[in-house]
């Protein structure tokens, strides 16, 4: 049962060939084992059937006895073979099972290591949802309180103003808009912006949120109705309001426009009240989103950008041309100067000629040699006149 026990041990996967040889071994020993058992079977038969004969057989009983004694040597070398097989076996087995520990181990090792790191994984990726969780949490709450602002008439209409007045101060330098500006007639707009021919554009932000706010929580299809009417007449009124307050002709711009400060309420007033907007343009007021208050802002700033670069272009077209004219005059003067040049030039040529024609008669009177006079009389003479060629 032993050697049994150790055969089943062997069988380790991925170890096919090195089972197989284990199992070769451990028929051979239970071979070896069977084939003693076997001659032991014998040996004791023999001797039963010996006993009989032993008093009258003497010859068989020493054979007998010498049989035994070469089982008895026979079975001693199996003996010794079976125990050096058992060894080999049980270092074999023992080979194996630490290979297939050391094989564990490692496994072990990877596999707690890669948990490891998915478990490190799992919490960054947890702590990333948490400060998800937290960021949404803020959020509801901002939009509770948006909520609880846009409840409120003064609010949104604050609300309305301070949207307006960012995209305003982002998008034009100070000196081009005014907010709470005087007209002539008293009256305080919301913004005016100015433009390059000095009349102000109006931009009005109070814009009726009620009636869209009732139309959209409208239930039935009565009260839908009864809220898109409500919505027209409150859209419709304060086009007029505006028309009659702030189109003041000559002072301001022909057209104002209405700030919605909501993308959607835009898209919505576009998609289900077309006649207002239509209604709206005729009258000369422009409804204007966030995105094109934006816009239209950008296209204020690159209008009075070219007219500051028309009046720049025309001080420099003026600078110019006194600036030519400056030219002409240093052209005259240049020329009056090269003619004096020339004047100067050609006296200073008759002044070398002058100055030729005397060295040129001061050389001949060195050479005259005066008649009736002793050569001491002509070296006094001619000592001064060498002294004054010489420079002296």
């Amino acid at each position: 049962m032993g050697l049994t026990g150790y055969d089943r041990s062997l069988f380790v996967p991925g170890r096919e060939s090195s089972g197989s040889d284990a199992m070769a071994d451990n028929l051979a020993i239970i071979a070896v084992a069977v084939v003693l058992a076997a001659a032991v079977v014998a040996l004791f038969v023999l001797l039963w059937r010996a006993r009989g004969q032993a008093a009258e057989q003497p010859d068989v009983l020493v054979d007998l006895v010498r049989a035994q004694a070469d089982t008895a040597a026979r079975l001693e070398a199996m003996i010794r073979l079976l125990g050096d097989r058992q060894s080999q076996l049980q270092h074999a087995v023992n080979e194996r099972l630490d290979h297939v520990s050391h094989r564990l181990g490692d496994s072990l090792q990877k596999t707690t290591q890669h948990t490891s790191e998915n478990l490190q994984k799992l919490n960054e990726r947890l702590a990333v949802i948490d400060s998800a969780q937290q960021n949404i949490t803020a959020l509801a709450s901002e939009m509770t309180s948006l909520h609880g602002v846009l409840a409120n008439k003064q609010s949104r209409g604050a609300f309305g103003q301070g949207r307006m007045e960012i995209i305003i101060r982002d998008g034009l330098p100070k000196d081009c808009y005014e907010f709470q500006y005087t007209l002539s007639n008293k009256l305080r707009p919301d913004c005016c912006v100015f433009l390059p021919d000095g009349r102000p554009l109006v931009i009005d932000s109070k814009f009726p949120l009620e009636a869209v706010t009732a139309y959209r929580d409208a239930k039935g299809d009565d009260e839908r109705k009864q809220a898109a009417a409500r919505l027209r007449q409150d859209v419709t009124k304060h086009v007029s309001d505006i028309k009659q307050k702030y189109l003041i002709p000559g002072e301001t711009q022909d057209l104002a426009f209405m700030f919605v400060p909501s993308e959607s309420v835009y898209a919505e007033l576009n998609e289900d009240f077309d006649d207002v907007v239509q209604k709206a343009y005729r009258a000369n007021i422009v409804i204007v989103s966030p995105s094109l208050l934006m816009l239209a802002i950008q296209l204020v700033r690159q209008n009075q950008r070219d007219a500051r670069m028309r009046e720049a272009a025309d001080q420099i077209r003026d600078e110019v041309g006194r600036l030519i004219k400056d030219v002409g005059l240093l052209g005259e003067r240049i020329r009056k100067l090269q003619t004096h040049f020339n004047q100067s030039t050609e006296d200073i040529r008759q002044s070398v000629i002058s100055i030729e024609k005397i060295e040129s008669r001061g050389e001949r009177i060195q050479e005259v040699e005066l008649r009736g006079e002793t050569p001491a009389a002509s070296n006094v003479i001619a000592a001064p006149v060498r002294k004054l060629q010489a420079g002296e």
